[in-house]
């Protein structure tokens, strides 16, 4: 009887251990697709976050405000409404009235911005042919949905956040 209750608790901390290895994994990897993305399209004007935006902008079918490209891309509306300012300076995107919103404009590309991402995009297929080099197309499709899922999840449990933190807390005291 005891043995599948042990079993349980081995299994528990296998998924811990490999949730923590992956979580670490992901930062490391983001770390290293912002600095090698900024390295690919600096001379074009652009960082990874400026990227990010034009491709939230150019993949919407219609021009959004920050807000929205922030919701999106799961940003703050700050840090994603300065890299539109940056932008709109460097002449990459402009800002049309909202019909629906005096005071959210929405964001769209200029010529420059365009012409920008077009380049920016034709270097992420050369990129990503030396980085999928060896590798099956489901192994990648695998690792995506395993991400997104998690996504999704890590977005479900907010509300479950603070409950974990008192309850640890008050266990501690």
């Amino acid at each position: 009887m005891r043995s599948a209750p042990r079993k349980a608790s081995k299994d528990i901390d296998r998924l811990r251990r490999a949730w923590s290895g992956l979580a670490i994994e992901v930062f490391r990897l983001n770390g290293d697709l912002v600095e090698g993305g900024d390295a690919l399209v600096r001379d074009l004007g652009l960082t990874s976050a400026r990227w990010q935006v034009l491709g939230a902008v150019a993949l919407s079918p219609v021009p959004l405000p920050v807000a929205h490209i922030a919701r999106n891309m799961g940003l703050a509306r700050q840090s994603v409404q300065r890299v539109v300012d940056d932008m709109r300076a460097d002449g990459f995107v402009q800002l049309e009235p909202n019909p629906h919103h005096r005071r959210a404009p929405l964001v769209a590309m200029t010529s420059r911005g365009a012409t920008a991402y077009e380049q920016a995009m034709a270097r992420k297929d050369l990129w990503a042919d030396v980085l999928t080099e060896g590798l099956s197309p489901e192994a990648i499709e695998a690792a995506g949905t395993l991400l997104r899922t998690l996504q999704q999840r890590i977005g479900a449990s907010h509300g479950h956040i603070a409950t974990i933190a008192a309850t640890l807390k008050e266990s501690q005291e």
